[in-house]
């Protein structure tokens, strides 16, 4: 087990740096353009595969980084450059992270690398888990998987939406009701392999932030996928129903379904996208009030705006100390005995939208034109307050595991 530390080594360093520059150089030139297109920015896409950036190998040297730094220092540099942009780029890593919490190992070697494909033939993956009437309540999901035992295959309709890169991706993650009466406790996640007849895209989602990451609806009719697509088995599976369905029946622990192990795992990495757009939007405010002046000085001699930006700095600061130590906990595994991974979430999203608010304000008028680029972060931080479980829902959490009772 690595001790925990906030020191980053030699190795962390230079893959930092790394980020950054493309970042800087590749990232933040193309982000207002892709902003305004509302489309999949596919040429950054492809030039971060072409370095390694957008790669199974990078991603993986991240994820097994002992110290645990690795993804929230990469997620915070790229959506330092952008959020819509990076969220692009690091969509697909959800869906990984869904098949490395729930399947197997030759589950995890077959599917994970069709996730990212190569330079040469860029690929990507969704996972889809909320719906209509199923975003926080996971027990109202509807999508149903029936297991057709005279053809060792899963069937599986139903409609999920806010997938990202929903419809166009070459494999989705799903996760699906096989036992009704069990709730939550009833659900699993199944692969989509590309091309299965039967999943199409619903409805893509013109929003009000993150504008350059493709969401959408992903209809699932009739989908045929073979019993090897369960991930973890069909045996394990059973197992675990068995046992939930004893629980049930003695009223006993709650038993933690297939989205929320995904979910659990991504929220500080969550977090530390959070942390890089209010740092980029604190840099930026920093700089204008440095240089704007007015009254014959810079606006940054004023107490009132200098007061906003230490806040904001020791915010920033707060934010990625939580993000940083969940991430090691995790990758150490260290149980969240007081929901420190909902903790670095839900302080590191609602920084990011008080720090660009600030920065806004901090640049006046110019900071609510698109001449700016505050803007746009102020759009793009909304969705961390919002996806893999709303601010509500991570204070929900806390509560409960700092109490044990059953707070709604």
């Amino acid at each position: 087990m690595a001790e925990f530390t906030m020191e980053l080594n030699d190795e962390q360093k230079e893959v930092r740096d790394w980020l950054h520059g493309f970042a800087a150089d590749v990232i933040r030139p193309a982000a207002a353009e892709w902003d305004e297109r509302e489309e999949t920015p596919w040429p950054v896409i492809q030039e971060a595969a072409k370095v390694g950036i957008y790669s199974l190998d990078f991603y993986a040297q991240q994820y097994f980084d002992q110290t645990g730094l690795g993804i929230p220092m990469a997620m915070e540099e790229l959506f330092w450059g952008d959020a819509g942009i990076a969220l692009s780029i690091v969509g697909t890593g959800l869906a990984a992270v869904g098949v490395l919490a729930n399947g197997t190992e030759e589950q995890i070697g077959t599917w994970v690398p069709q996730m990212y494909g190569d330079a040469n033939d860029v690929k990507l993956a969704a996972f889809c888990s909320s719906e209509p009437d199923a975003g926080s309540d996971v027990a109202s999901m509807r999508t149903r998987a029936v297991y057709d035992e005279a053809k060792d295959e899963w069937v599986i309709n139903g409609t999920k939406t806010w997938a990202t890169n929903g419809g166009i991706a070459n494999v989705h993650v799903v996760v699906a009701v096989v036992d009704a009466e069990l709730g939550s406790k009833g659900h699993a996640s199944f692969i989509i392999p590309p091309n299965t007849p039967g999943l199409a895209q619903g409805q893509k989602f013109k929003k009000h932030g993150i504008r350059a990451s493709h969401t959408a609806e992903v209809i699932l009719d009739n989908v045929r996928v073979p019993g090897s697509c369960l991930l973890g088995g069909k045996q394990k599976l059973d197992e675990r129903l068995a046992r939930a369905r004893e629980r049930a029946k003695a009223g006993g622990e709650r038993v933690k379904n297939a989205a929320m192990a995904t979910f659990e795992a991504s929220r500080p990495a969550v977090g530390a996208m959070a942390v890089g757009t209010a740092r980029a939007a604190y840099e930026v405010a920093l700089d204008y009030a440095m240089t704007r002046e007015q009254f014959g000085r810079p606006i940054i001699d004023n107490q009132g705006v200098a007061f906003q930006l230490a806040e904001m700095a020791t915010q920033i600061d707060a934010a990625r100390l939580l993000v940083w130590r969940a991430s090691w906990m995790a990758v150490n595994g260290k149980p969240f005995t007081a929901a420190e991974g909902s903790m670095s979430k839900l302080f590191a999203s609602e920084t990011a939208k008080k720090v660009t608010a600030q920065a806004i304000q901090i640049l006046g008028g110019n900071g609510y034109t698109r001449e700016y680029p505050v803007e746009r972060m102020h759009r793009d931080s909304a969705i961390y307050t919002i996806f893999e479980g709303t601010s509500e829902i991570q204070r929900l959490v806390i509560a409960r595991t700092l109490s044990g009772m059953p707070i709604r």
